[in-house]
């Protein structure tokens, strides 16, 4: 039987705050999640921390105003492992919150996925099937940058950490039996990357997909474009897409317009839009001739797949259904299609070779290409 839910304690003021690190400081193991909004922003928006003990769950309003320094500072000690479901978008936020990483981690999605569980597999999903209790997700839609909070959101934000810690042991323990714990070190490991968790303005050209099949002048637009868009959303605090659709960017890169009625005559931008930002525009069109013609920027336009490759992808891909079949896991938790297309280029810094999959997939992905 699983254990009964912990009660669930909403933060909002400094004194309960300090009651909360107090029993956190205690726990040798915290289960951690977030809620947050996103949808008029560049940068998500911590509404709700909360954090679990064995004897109660906190769910910490993060837009009171509260110093989340000391509890900050109980999240960050590396000595107390942390627990999270899906702990990617939430990594995110602990990075640009508090410029850090709250680790060591364990995943309970990435524990599942290595037992054989979709790899998307949700927290409700896994409670349902590992502890028989149900989760309610009615919340998933809420706006949590609202207040007051009402009692409904506030049992559902503590509810996604109520059960972690027991499933996070089932999941262990299955693990251990398996021979994969070890794996899913590794691969929680690699969520603590903080590389993973920002996009540098130069490199936010490879969001837009299939640039470098363009011509060299017409991928030199796209990177200007997508680095001045990048910096300018997170200037605004808005969401890119607000700043320069992708089907506008890519229009404009191919079309290379003069001027702003050009810009307009493309008809991929509001009027406004292009009235606030075609001098932009048009500077940053104008500075990738420029990177081109004095050697600043070096690009070469790479050739699409032949059918051949595709033939290629396809061999190798049986090879990685095979592994996974045995492992009775996903193949995508092995190698993807794009880890495929790159071990054909050439390229030897894919993830089937890193690491546990070197042995369980890289080795026969090799001897398959000798």
């Amino acid at each position: 039987m699983p254990t009964p839910e912990p009660p669930v304690r909403l933060v909002e003021r400094q004194p309960a705050l300090d009651d909360a690190c107090a029993a956190v400081a205690a726990c040798g193991e915290l289960p951690l999640d977030t809620e947050f909004a996103r949808t008029e922003t560049y940068r998500p928006k911590l509404c709700l921390l909360q954090v679990g003990t064995p004897r109660e769950v906190f769910v910490v309003d993060t837009l009171a105003a509260l110093d989340l320094g000391p509890l900050w500072a109980l999240l960050a000690d590396a000595r107390v492992p942390k627990v999270l479901h899906a702990a990617k978008q939430d990594m995110e936020v602990f990075q640009l919150q508090f410029g850090a990483l709250p680790g060591p981690l364990f995943d309970t999605q990435v524990a599942a996925g290595l037992l054989g569980y979709p790899p998307q597999a949700g927290y409700a999903a896994l409670a349902e099937a590992e502890l028989g209790v149900h989760v309610d997700k009615t919340q998933t839609r809420t706006d949590w940058s609202r207040r007051p909070l009402t009692p409904a959101q506030v049992a559902y934000a503590g509810n996604d950490v109520a059960h972690l810690p027991e499933l996070a042991a089932r999941l262990r323990e299955r693990l251990r039996t398996a021979g994969r714990e070890a794996w899913a070190e590794e691969d929680c490991a690699a969520l603590l990357d903080p590389r993973l968790y920002g996009v540098r303005p130069e490199e936010a050209w490879q969001r837009l997909g299939g640039v470098e099949f363009q011509p060299v002048a017409v991928q030199a637009r796209a990177r200007r474009l997508a680095a001045w868009r990048e910096q300018r959303a997170d200037r605004a605090d808005r969401p890119r897409q607000w700043i320069l659709a992708d089907q506008a960017l890519t229009a404009i890169a191919a079309a290379n317009p003069q001027d702003a009625d050009a810009i307009a005559a493309l008809d991929v931008m509001p009027a406004g839009a292009v009235r606030n930002s075609a001098a932009a525009i048009l500077a940053e069109l104008r500075q990738a001739e420029d990177d081109l013609a004095s050697g600043a920027l070096v690009l070469t336009r790479r050739e699409r797949p032949a059918a051949t490759d595709n033939a290629q992808v396809k061999r190798l891909a049986a090879v990685v259904q095979k592994e996974a079949t045995a492992l009775g896991i996903a193949p995508e938790l092995l190698a993807t299609r794009a880890d495929l297309a790159a071990l054909l280029r050439g390229s030897r810094d894919v993830r089937p070779l890193r690491g546990w999959r070197l042995a369980v997939v890289g080795e026969p992905l090799l001897a398959a290409l000798a």
